[in-house]
């Protein structure tokens, strides 16, 4: 399995607009983040787990080709604002793109993007089929098996996913102990860190460490990431062995 860091940072990206922060003016090409979102190639398979807003030029970047599939994590904005640009999959396939989400998730995607499910759709616009997963149980996409990890984004359910050995969580701050008992005996984990101090939705990275520290994976990656966590490097340089921060572009193999 190889996963690629499609976008590792918060709602607003970084640099901020019109942020003169340390960070945001970082010539570090680590501390430029796109939205969140992550590629996995897996058995032949090409999956990508959630399009935000820079979802195209994040392809662009990384030269995919094929996508077989996207797998939502939940409906804010910073996760599935780039879905029209699956239609480019769609010339090139020439075939529906399946999307997999929760009942609600799929409901506010057909009311941002109605033109996409209309009963008379314009020409050109992108062809997609969605799937509906419960959260609860294992679901498979290409024979590829996803195990579900139901996790809380302060009052909202947000779905995380255990692919083999590998768990990715973004957009927590409370994992219930039946879900973490899901997670462990990964080999790779990543999940959010938004920023050092407290949040009220995300883990800040003292939080993040400690649940690294419980779920016990081999590496940890941190992801969802704002400028206000700070420059990369002297973050990195306080993190405990076996875990790191994610960056744009990083690429793992499992």
């Amino acid at each position: 399995m190889k996963v690629t860091f499609l976008g590792t940072g918060t709602s607003q990206g970084i640099p901020v607009i019109a942020c003169e922060c340390s960070v945001c003016q970082s010539l570090d090409f680590r501390d430029k983040r796109l939205r969140t979102s992550i590629h996995i190639e897996i058995d032949g398979k090409s999956f990508v787990i959630d399009t935000g807003p820079d979802f195209r030029q994040q392809m662009l970047r990384e030269r995919i080709k094929q996508l077989d599939a996207v797998i939502f994590t939940h409906e804010h904005k910073d996760h599935t604002a780039g879905m029209d640009d699956v239609r480019a999959f769609n010339f090139l396939q020439k075939k529906e793109m399946p999307i997999y989400a929760e009942r609600r998730v799929v409901e506010q995607l057909k009311m941002e993007f109605s033109y996409v499910f209309s009963d008379k759709k314009y020409p050109g616009v992108p062809q997609i089929l969605p799937k509906l997963i419960n959260g609860i149980d294992p679901f498979e996409v290409d024979d590829i098996k996803f195990i579900p990890i139901q996790v809380m984004h302060l009052n909202l359910p947000v779905l995380g996913f255990r692919i083999e050995n590998f768990t990715y969580i973004t957009d927590a701050n409370h994992i219930e102990t039946a879900q973490k008992d899901k997670i462990k005996g990964s080999e790779v984990l990543v999940i959010n860190a938004l920023q050092r101090e407290k949040h009220i939705s995300h883990f800040n990275l003292q939080e993040a460490i400690e649940m690294a520290d419980e779920l016990g994976a081999k590496r940890t990656y941190f992801t969802h990431i704002s400028h206000k966590m700070g420059l990369h490097t002297e973050v990195e340089s306080e993190l405990p062995e076996g875990i790191a921060l994610a960056h744009d572009g990083l690429v793992i193999e499992l």
